[in-house]
């Protein structure tokens, strides 16, 4: 017994002295472009903490107009003072929206529209995670309502001011957990059966799914579209599953600050050159394999059609 618990400490020990080492492996990949974008307008889904917040400080230090949508707006607002205060941007701005309501959304996108004339870059960053059974004001699924729909009427609404302010550029957070996602278009929203941690991967999946359809379906608009996946960040999204924090707390070492988790969707909300890889899933800012179900033409094209039918829309 000793010497298991010897040998345990020592190599856990061993870790840590490793650490910095290992965190290379695993936080590899930063933005590399030093691209400036004054006067560019920037829409990004809960900005007011995370992997979010550190995209919104990095595009208002080039010189961005950045919006931080965000249902808690006074988290957002004390996120806000921060980034502007540290980026002397004075053009930080907070507005309210939730995703689980579609009435918030359209609401946002209404006043959205009423006050720029301009949309450059819509960073599709809000999420949740594990969280327990519930539906939206909806009544969808709280995972794929919120991590898929939510920012797919978002997405419909802002379209013809993205295609306007050409080119432009969409950004998908989706995860590396869409390898074991499957989307069961028979029981979308878990009535029949529910696991939260399987409903994060499925929407996740929907995430890539949609990016590879809406890629499709804006080619030759300007307009490009891209997913990614930040890698394992140590954030707030984890806080509805006790052991995942306990996880992220017990390894911190080794995992990504959100400052790293945000350089993926800056490369591909920046970097020159990336249009003709529109579509296309990126993680530690490069192009990356995804799985076989996520390049599925046939189910990207029924998710399309069942989440149009869903909340009542349709695209052109």
């Amino acid at each position: 017994m000793l010497v298991t618990l010897g040998l345990l400490t020592s190599f856990f020990s061993f870790l840590y002295v490793m650490a910095p080492s290992i965190r290379k492996f695993f936080a590899s990949g930063v933005c590399q472009t030093s691209v400036q974008i004054p006067g560019k307008v920037v829409v990004i889904t809960g900005a007011n903490t995370g992997i979010g917040k550190e995209t919104a400080r990095e595009l208002a230090r080039r010189g961005a107009r950045v919006y931080i949508a965000c249902r808690d707006v006074l988290k957002g607002e004390s996120a806000a003072s921060e980034i502007r205060a540290d980026t002397k941007n004075s053009q930080v701005l907070v507005r309210k929206l939730d995703l689980s309501d579609t009435k918030s959304i359209r609401a946002f996108a209404e006043g959205f529209l009423a006050e720029e004339r301009q949309l450059h870059i819509l960073i599709n960053n809000a999420g949740v995670m594990m969280y327990p059974y519930s539906k939206t004001a909806d009544g969808f699924e709280t995972h794929i309502g919120v991590n898929h729909l939510g920012h797919f009427l978002l997405t419909h609404l802002l379209l013809e001011q993205l295609k306007k302010s050409a080119p432009a550029r969409v950004v998908n957070l989706s995860s590396v957990v869409h390898h074991v996602g499957k989307i069961h278009f028979y029981d979308l929203h878990g009535e029949k059966h529910y696991s939260r941690g399987f409903a994060y991967c499925h929407s996740k999946l929907a995430n890539i799914l949609f990016t590879r359809e809406l890629a499709k379906k804006l080619k030759g608009t300007g307009v490009t579209t891209y997913a990614v996946h930040p890698g394992i960040v140590r954030s707030e999204l984890v806080r509805h599953s006790f052991l995942l924090c306990l996880l992220l707390r017990l390894f911190s070492p080794f995992v990504k600050t959100v400052r790293e988790g945000a350089q993926t969707s800056l490369h591909c909300a920046l970097a020159e050159g990336l249009e003709p890889l529109s579509g296309k899933y990126f993680s530690d800012c490069k192009r990356t394999w995804v799985s076989p179900r996520a390049r599925d033409n046939k189910t990207a094209e029924r998710l399309w059609n069942v989440s149009c039918e869903l909340l009542g829309i349709k695209w052109e």
